[in-house]
């Protein structure tokens, strides 16, 4: 909340302009919205024009309320937010969906939500979007924080990365591009930093420099160290780049398959 108010220096008391409430006539915007921003986006799935599947509001289950931005007779973004059912405590906002044309659009609808929270004498909210898109992106540049859960499960649709195994299948070729960097009785160190993950431990950033989006030299930008003795090493293995931006996966609430 802080974050917002300090970002926006707007009074959250003062209604957002072009904010009201979803219903189901705006489900066709909302698809629209939605299939724009995430559609590319790997486990997603695309919505048809019959998607309905925002969750029913019950007795004693929150169902979803829907904030829907207009600007002139169009809606440009929309917030999908858990809502309240009988009983229920005010202890937390939770944003299922939040997603907008553009940075200016989305700034809005972060500020309606934070001006929802003060509203209900709330300290802070979540939103539940991929800190790689607009709204992610958005919500770091006011200062928001991200928080990244890892269930033991491995949670929906999720596979389990054998980096060990990978890495031995692939050794051949690493070998086979090592050899102009590294004498033959010398490679086994770095390899076996590779394979443990001393070298290198963020899977996420070795599956994208394994495909060819990275290079070695773009771990840098990425705030990843490679270690000065395995740099010329890492140029050879993973000479990629230059691709487009690999989005990162992500299965929104509401598709629930």
């Amino acid at each position: 909340m802080r974050n917002v108010e300090r970002a926006t220096a707007d009074d959250l008391d003062t209604p957002v302009p072009g904010i009201r409430s979803g219903s189901a006539a705006d489900l066709p915007s909302i698809i629209r919205l939605y299939n724009t921003a995430h559609a590319q986006r790997p486990w997603t799935h695309r919505r048809p024009a019959i998607w309905n599947r925002p969750i029913p509001q019950t007795t004693w289950a929150p169902g979803s309320q829907t904030l829907v931005l207009q600007a002139g007779t169009a809606a440009v973004g929309y917030a999908v937010l858990e809502g309240r059912a009988f009983g229920d405590l005010l202890g937390s906002l939770i944003v299922d969906e939040l997603v907008a044309e553009d940075a200016a659009a989305t700034r809005l609808l972060l500020t309606a939500v934070a001006r929802l929270c003060r509203q209900r004498r709330l300290s802070e909210f979540t939103v539940r979007e991929p800190t790689d898109g607009l709204t992610g992106q958005v919500a770091r540049h006011m200062g928001c924080t991200h928080q990244q859960r890892f269930p033991p499960s491995g949670g929906m649709m999720a596979t389990v990365l054998n980096r060990s195994s990978l890495v031995r299948k692939l050794e051949p070729e690493l070998r086979r591009r090592a050899a102009v960097q590294q004498p033959d009785h010398e490679y086994n160190e770095p390899f076996d930093a590779l394979r443990r993950g001393d070298l290198l431990p963020d899977d996420q950033a070795l599956i994208r420099l394994l495909l060819g989006y990275w290079s070695a030299n773009d771990t840098v930008v990425h705030g990843i160290s490679i270690p000065e003795r395995y740099r010329d090493l890492s140029a050879a293995w993973f000479p990629g780049g230059g691709a487009h931006s690999l989005l990162s996966p992500y299965a929104h609430r509401l598709d629930r398959y």
